[in-house]
């Protein structure tokens, strides 16, 4: 099978799981004796929110459950990782509709953003219902994980990893927020220490750590480990590579944002527009001249008549290859990066081949699956 073929197979076996689970949720509204049209809205929230981005986050903890136990998984292992996968996304589908709300986006994978929807089949418009529609998405997957893993011996695992990352995101976009204020914009305060802080707590938990802790804690990877005479600390391990791999990930979608086109992102980049703290303006803030950072401030984040011209003069100077060359230092960023992510996957200690098929041992392909599904990605 084709490497195409094999990857639109792996995203229909996943998004066949999705229909179980939304039916369950509809289910679950039916007997709370909801009124018919409140279920019918719940049940156009989940479909347009949740299943229509790349999946990479869920499919993953299938992925990394399947390279724990080094085998294929059975098809009660296979349904209860894929759960876990869509719990996953449905976290992420609750922070892109509250996020869309506080940025004032336009457009998320191609479709308008969910509380700009002018029409809920005949039921009206989102506007401020996105709120309360982004809660019961978090509230979902409370449900999910009680009503299928209330029994395993790992269930509170589940509960605070889902509870402590969330946290930790919701920290990392308040810092985002009160850095980037849209009344009150001051870039002087961009920094790329500042931006590497906001990264790893908004984004790097929550689509990083989160997927391969989740499949450990259902493989049984314990805490803690004896390997060769050395105590192992798989959670440990996976921080330590997951959270650089996950800023690695944003710094790629904070390139995009200003480089690539609506038609390969899915989305209208807005983050010069909007004065986002991104790593395109700390790192021009880092090196630019005087004139440059003089430039920034006076066309960045400026919103009115003339945002769009504003815009397409911090892309030309972003693009200048004689001055900041933008394109040419995130060439080099990248490069250094995944050669020291690399370089920390080899320090992970190996299960030897007396452990081949124990799935409670961390093991390096986890962190290269992973890594090679962000590589070079354009989208």
């Amino acid at each position: 099978m084709g490497r195409l073929l094999r990857c639109k197979h792996t995203r229909n076996k996943f998004l066949a799981v999705f229909e179980g689970i939304r039916e369950e949720l509809i289910a679950h509204m039916k007997s709370e004796n909801m009124p018919e049209d409140a279920i019918a809205w719940f049940n156009e929230n989940l479909i347009y929110n949740v299943p229509g981005g790349k999946l990479n986050r869920g499919i993953s903890v299938v992925d990394s459950v399947t390279i724990l136990l080094n085998r294929p998984p059975t098809d009660d292992e296979y349904f209860k990782a894929a759960l876990l996968g869509w719990c996953i996304e449905l976290l992420q589908a609750f922070f892109l509709v509250s996020d869309d709300i506080m940025d004032r986006s336009i457009s998320r994978r191609g479709q308008p953003c969910w509380y700009r929807v002018s029409d809920v089949k005949g039921l009206g418009k989102v506007h401020n219902i996105a709120v309360n529609d982004s809660c019961m998405l978090e509230g979902a997957i409370y449900h999910i994980l009680k009503n299928h893993f209330r029994r395993e011996s790992y269930y509170v695992d589940l509960l605070e990893l889902f509870q402590e990352v969330t946290y930790k995101t919701e920290m990392g976009q308040l810092v985002d927020q009160i850095t980037a204020p849209e009344d009150n914009l001051n870039i002087d305060k961009y920094t790329l220490p500042k931006h590497t802080f906001i990264v790893r707590y908004k984004t790097a938990y929550y689509s990083f750590y989160l997927s391969v802790a989740l499949a450990m804690r259902m493989c049984g990877v314990p805490d803690a480990y004896e390997l060769n005479g050395k105590t192992v600390e798989p959670y440990k391990e996976a921080d330590r590579i997951l959270i650089p791999m996950g800023e690695f990930f944003q710094v790629q979608d904070d390139y995009l944002d200003y480089h690539g086109t609506e038609a390969q992102i899915g989305k209208i980049g807005t983050d010069i527009i909007d004065g986002k703290c991104s790593w395109c303006v700390c790192t021009a803030l880092t090196h630019g001249t005087d004139t440059q950072k003089q430039f920034m401030f006076e066309n960045y984040g400026k919103k009115g008549p003339e945002q769009t011209t504003r815009e397409q003069a911090v892309k030309d100077m972003y693009n200048d290859e004689e001055g900041l060359n933008i394109p040419k230092r995130y060439e080099e960023y990248s490069k250094n990066a995944v050669a020291e992510i690399n370089a920390m996957i080899e320090l992970v200690p190996e299960p030897g081949a007396q452990d081949e098929l124990r799935g409670d041992r961390l093991r390096r392909d986890v962190f290269r699956a992973f890594l090679s599904k962000i590589t070079d990605r354009t989208a």
